[in-house]
């Protein structure tokens, strides 16, 4: 868990710093008076292609919660994240057994992620993204989504995003894997 967030800060540090060819600081008080629109705090920058078609690196500050809903509601999602992180160590506590490291891993990486991205809402008012997956891919034969959109995936996210699906997977796989065994059953009793 320790790791995911060292992690998750520092490459929000460094995108920070270098993929808009000027370090972009972010201050707390300009974000909470720019309202529900933060990304004008971000200077016009091109993205950087890492992979082309498949990898972008673009700013973004993000003062909502996934896929950027919620804007304006920083409050509801720190106490919200709060109150999953608890749960996700007593879950830790009760539902896991000391062999299991597939469900450590799980855990830690969600622990991670929420801890990362409240960091972010705690400390700077918004959430620092900048891993943009399958830039300018567009949906095939012209169809759209039902909002108007064509590109196949137009949201920009974080690690803290990434070890949070990635956690989520691993518990699903965990869940398949295990189905609902039962209890090994306790020993029969000796005859008297």
């Amino acid at each position: 868990m320790l790791l995911g967030i060292a992690v998750d800060l520092a490459t929000k540090e460094v995108a920070f710093r270098y993929v808009a060819g000027v370090p972009v600081g972010v201050d707390r008080q300009e974000v909470l008076a720019s309202g529900r629109n933060p990304g004008n705090l971000v200077p016009f920058h091109q993205p950087v292609v890492v992979i082309p078609k498949v990898l972008d690196f673009t700013l973004v500050l993000n003062p909502g919660a996934v896929f950027g809903i919620g804007a304006g509601k920083r409050w509801f999602f720190m106490i919200f994240t709060g109150g999953a992180l608890i749960f996700g160590v007593l879950l830790f506590g009760a539902w896991t057994r000391p062999d299991e490291r597939l469900s450590h891993v799980a855990l830690g990486l969600l622990l991670a992620g929420g801890l990362g991205n409240l960091y972010d809402r705690m400390f700077l008012a918004c959430v620092r993204d900048f891993i943009h997956p399958l830039p300018d891919v567009h949906l095939p034969f012209g169809w759209a989504f039902p909002w108007g959109g064509t590109e196949v995936w137009p949201y920009v996210s974080n690690a803290a995003d990434l070890f949070l699906i990635i956690g989520i997977l691993l518990l699903v796989y965990r869940s398949i894997r295990t189905g609902h065994r039962a209890e090994p059953a306790s020993p029969a009793r000796p005859p008297k």
